[in-house]
């Protein structure tokens, strides 16, 4: 009998301490450890070297544009981690259609995160139609996803976006050897993605990346008419 009430006793203190210890308990991160990640961002496929600019021709929606995405040396601290903003802006036909900040960091392994993007589509007039697709880490939900990794292999497949009904953007690499020809570059050594999102499950894009470079053609192949061609990047 004693040594039940002892045993018992025992097992009712494991039990106090250990729900002690859950309400004391930190939550468990859903999103990366700012810990783990780096100031630069140099992975091959998606280098962020402050100062760059990128400008790409092509068709959106059938009618001519020019985008423009320049690397800042601006940072936001998101969720967390020091964040590269990117400054990407479109104009259709020579006049501004939107304008995005985007934001990046890479992680010890060299893998590029997503943090989020502030968007804004403007109308002939100069005026904000629409700021949908907006998002950033930590907040009403949303999630950092993979955008590069370090190494990438034919059959990877990431989500680059986690804001459920507002950003849900998902790739898959398809090869390390394609081919690709821009105004700007030539090479049969491309890193060629498809890339989807469930928001609008008719379309889907085909994007082809360059070792030292970066994004150098974005096209739509299903459900659309947009092209982004590479014609110039200039380097502070």
């Amino acid at each position: 009998m004693i040594r039940s009430l002892v045993l018992l006793a025992t097992l009712s203190t494991i039990a106090a301490v250990t729900v002690a210890l859950s309400a004391n308990a930190t939550p468990a991160r859903t999103g990366p450890n700012p810990a783990d990640f780096v100031p630069v961002i140099d992975n091959p496929w998606f280098p962020l070297r402050a100062g760059a600019t990128f400008t790409y021709h092509g068709v959106k929606d059938g009618k001519a544009s020019r985008d423009v995405v320049h690397v800042t040396g601006r940072t936001r601290r998101i969720d967390g981690v020091r964040c590269t903003a990117v400054s990407d802006v479109l104009f259709v036909r020579g006049k501004l259609a939107e304008r995005t900040t985007d934001w990046y960091a890479q992680d010890r392994t060299g893998t590029v995160w997503y943090f989020g993007e502030q968007t804004a589509e403007f109308d002939a007039a100069g005026k904000v139609t629409s700021t949908a697709g907006t998002w950033r880490a930590g907040v009403d939900g949303a999630r950092a996803g993979v955008f590069m990794p370090f190494r990438p292999r034919v059959g990877q497949r990431f989500q680059q976006e986690y804001y459920e009904r507002q950003a849900e953007d998902h790739f898959q690499v398809l090869s390390l050897r394609a081919a690709v020809t821009t105004p700007a570059v030539s090479s049969v050594r491309a890193l060629l993605t498809k890339e989807w999102t469930p928001l609008e499950p008719g379309v889907l894009d085909h994007k082809y990346y360059l070792a030292g470079v970066g994004t150098v053609l974005e096209q739509t192949v299903r459900g659309g008419d947009e092209r982004n061609a590479l014609v110039s990047v200039t380097r502070r």
